[in-house]
């Protein structure tokens, strides 16, 4: 199956370059026409590097930096002491009220 977001990307292109054709013949004054094909010309060129992208590379080189950025250095070293103990995940639920539930 074919990706919608390469299907959608490839439809614009499509259009774009129809609407190139379309005002190809025509004589429009004030040199419209010329920067018509400029626009439509750069629009083709942004479209077919957004085909020759791959989205998930372009999202997965940030990898956290973001996350850096907010919780800092220290976080990530618990993290990583919590995975050496086993220690990760939710701490446990201790409620009074679900030890002396009924059963």
């Amino acid at each position: 199956m074919a990706d919608p977001f390469r299907q959608s990307l490839e439809s614009v292109r499509n259009l774009v370059l129809a609407a190139r054709e379309t005002i190809d013949p025509a004589t429009i004054p004030e040199g419209r026409a010329e920067r018509a094909h400029e626009l439509l010309n750069a629009a083709t060129h942004l479209i077919d590097d957004l085909l020759a992208q791959s989205p998930a590379a372009t999202l997965g080189a940030k990898g956290g930096k973001a996350t850096m950025r907010k919780l800092g250095p220290e976080h990530f070293r618990e993290l990583a002491a919590k995975r050496k103990t086993r220690a990760g995940g939710r701490p446990k639920h201790n409620n009074d009220d679900s030890s002396t539930r009924k059963r």
